[in-house]
Protein backbone atom coordinates (compact mmCIF):
# COMPACT_ATOMS: atom_id res chain seq x y z
CA UNK A 1 0.00 0.00 0.00
CA UNK A 2 0.93 3.57 -0.57
CA UNK A 3 2.82 5.53 2.73
CA UNK A 4 0.36 7.86 3.81
CA UNK A 5 1.40 11.21 2.92
CA UNK A 6 1.63 13.85 6.13
CA UNK A 7 3.10 17.37 6.68
CA UNK A 8 4.86 18.38 10.55
CA UNK A 9 6.72 20.99 12.28
CA UNK A 10 10.42 19.87 12.62
CA UNK A 11 13.69 21.07 14.42
CA UNK A 12 13.56 24.02 11.81
CA UNK A 13 11.50 23.52 8.92
CA UNK A 14 8.17 21.32 7.83
CA UNK A 15 9.02 18.04 7.05
CA UNK A 16 6.78 16.34 4.26
CA UNK A 17 6.88 12.65 3.52
CA UNK A 18 7.01 13.40 -0.57
CA UNK A 19 10.38 15.49 -0.01
CA UNK A 20 11.77 11.91 0.22
CA UNK A 21 10.59 10.66 -2.82
CA UNK A 22 12.92 8.00 -4.29
CA UNK A 23 14.35 7.03 -1.62
CA UNK A 24 13.91 4.63 1.37
CA UNK A 25 12.48 5.89 4.33
CA UNK A 26 12.80 4.16 7.74
CA UNK A 27 9.75 6.09 9.15
CA UNK A 28 9.64 5.74 13.34
CA UNK A 29 7.58 6.72 15.72
CA UNK A 30 8.08 7.68 19.04
CA UNK A 31 7.63 9.44 22.22
CA UNK A 32 10.51 10.68 25.43
CA UNK A 33 9.09 8.00 27.81
CA UNK A 34 9.52 5.07 25.60
CA UNK A 35 12.15 2.85 27.02
CA UNK A 36 12.61 1.31 23.98
CA UNK A 37 13.66 4.21 21.88
CA UNK A 38 16.24 5.28 24.39
CA UNK A 39 18.15 2.34 22.81
CA UNK A 40 17.39 2.49 19.66
CA UNK A 41 18.29 6.31 18.65
CA UNK A 42 22.36 5.37 18.77
CA UNK A 43 21.59 2.13 16.21
CA UNK A 44 19.18 4.92 14.13
CA UNK A 45 22.10 7.62 14.37
CA UNK A 46 24.46 4.48 12.97
CA UNK A 47 22.22 3.31 10.05
CA UNK A 48 21.83 6.59 9.11
CA UNK A 49 25.28 7.81 8.47
CA UNK A 50 25.87 4.10 7.17
CA UNK A 51 23.71 4.31 4.41
CA UNK A 52 22.61 7.85 3.81
CA UNK A 53 24.84 7.65 0.21
CA UNK A 54 23.04 5.31 -0.84
CA UNK A 55 19.20 6.51 -0.27
CA UNK A 56 18.69 5.66 2.85
CA UNK A 57 16.97 8.47 5.29
CA UNK A 58 16.06 7.76 8.86
CA UNK A 59 12.94 10.07 9.68
CA UNK A 60 11.68 10.36 13.32
CA UNK A 61 8.13 11.33 14.02
CA UNK A 62 7.42 12.59 17.95
CA UNK A 63 4.23 11.99 19.32
CA UNK A 64 4.74 13.98 23.00
CA UNK A 65 2.02 16.14 23.66
CA UNK A 66 4.24 19.20 25.44
CA UNK A 67 7.53 19.82 23.32
CA UNK A 68 9.78 20.23 26.36
CA UNK A 69 9.40 16.55 27.03
CA UNK A 70 10.97 15.78 23.87
CA UNK A 71 13.45 18.60 23.50
CA UNK A 72 14.76 16.99 26.92
CA UNK A 73 15.02 13.41 25.22
CA UNK A 74 17.04 14.78 22.10
CA UNK A 75 19.26 16.33 24.74
CA UNK A 76 19.96 13.28 26.41
CA UNK A 77 19.76 11.10 22.88
CA UNK A 78 20.86 13.15 20.06
CA UNK A 79 18.93 12.07 16.41
CA UNK A 80 21.23 12.83 13.80
CA UNK A 81 18.23 11.96 11.55
CA UNK A 82 15.26 14.27 10.71
CA UNK A 83 13.11 14.88 13.53
CA UNK A 84 8.99 15.71 13.26
CA UNK A 85 6.65 16.68 15.55
CA UNK A 86 2.99 15.15 16.02
CA UNK A 87 2.07 16.45 19.28
CA UNK A 88 -1.59 15.53 17.97
CA UNK A 89 -0.90 12.31 17.24
CA UNK A 90 -2.53 12.16 13.95
CA UNK A 91 -0.11 10.54 11.92
CA UNK A 92 0.48 7.25 13.93
CA UNK A 93 -3.57 7.07 13.07
CA UNK A 94 -2.71 6.77 9.47
CA UNK A 95 -0.44 4.10 9.67
CA UNK A 96 -1.90 2.13 12.46
CA UNK A 97 0.58 2.16 15.00
CA UNK A 98 -0.75 0.56 18.02
CA UNK A 99 2.92 1.25 20.32
CA UNK A 100 5.87 2.94 20.97
CA UNK A 101 8.76 2.68 19.31
CA UNK A 102 6.79 1.50 15.59
CA UNK A 103 8.86 1.85 12.38
CA UNK A 104 7.69 1.76 9.35
CA UNK A 105 10.14 0.90 5.77
CA UNK A 106 9.01 2.98 3.11
CA UNK A 107 10.16 1.85 -0.39
CA UNK A 108 11.57 4.05 -3.33
CA UNK A 109 8.54 3.96 -4.80
CA UNK A 110 6.52 5.44 -1.97
CA UNK A 111 5.20 2.15 -1.17
CA UNK A 112 5.21 0.32 2.77
CA UNK A 113 7.54 -2.41 2.87
CA UNK A 114 6.63 -3.57 6.07
CA UNK A 115 5.96 -2.35 9.63
CA UNK A 116 8.07 -2.99 12.91
CA UNK A 117 6.63 -2.83 16.57
CA UNK A 118 8.76 -2.46 19.35
CA UNK A 119 12.80 -2.33 19.38
CA UNK A 120 15.51 -4.51 20.80
CA UNK A 121 18.90 -4.78 20.01
CA UNK A 122 18.20 -8.39 18.77
CA UNK A 123 15.68 -7.08 16.00
CA UNK A 124 18.84 -4.60 14.49
CA UNK A 125 20.04 -7.65 12.11
CA UNK A 126 16.83 -8.25 10.53
CA UNK A 127 15.91 -4.39 10.41
CA UNK A 128 18.86 -3.58 8.45
CA UNK A 129 18.78 -7.01 6.16
CA UNK A 130 15.11 -5.27 5.46
CA UNK A 131 16.79 -1.86 4.69
CA UNK A 132 19.74 -3.43 2.25
CA UNK A 133 17.02 -5.04 -0.07
CA UNK A 134 14.92 -2.18 -0.33
CA UNK A 135 18.26 -0.37 -0.56
CA UNK A 136 18.91 -2.57 -3.63
CA UNK A 137 15.15 -2.40 -4.78
CA UNK A 138 13.81 -5.40 -3.77
CA UNK A 139 10.44 -6.14 -2.06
Amino acid sequence: MPAPGFELAGLSQPVRLDQYKGKVVYLDFWASWCGPCRQSFPWMNAVQKKWAAQGLVVLGVNLDAKAADAAQFLQAHPAEFTVAFDPKGQTPALYQVKGMPTSVLIGRNGKVLFQHAGFRPSDTAALEARMAAALQGQP
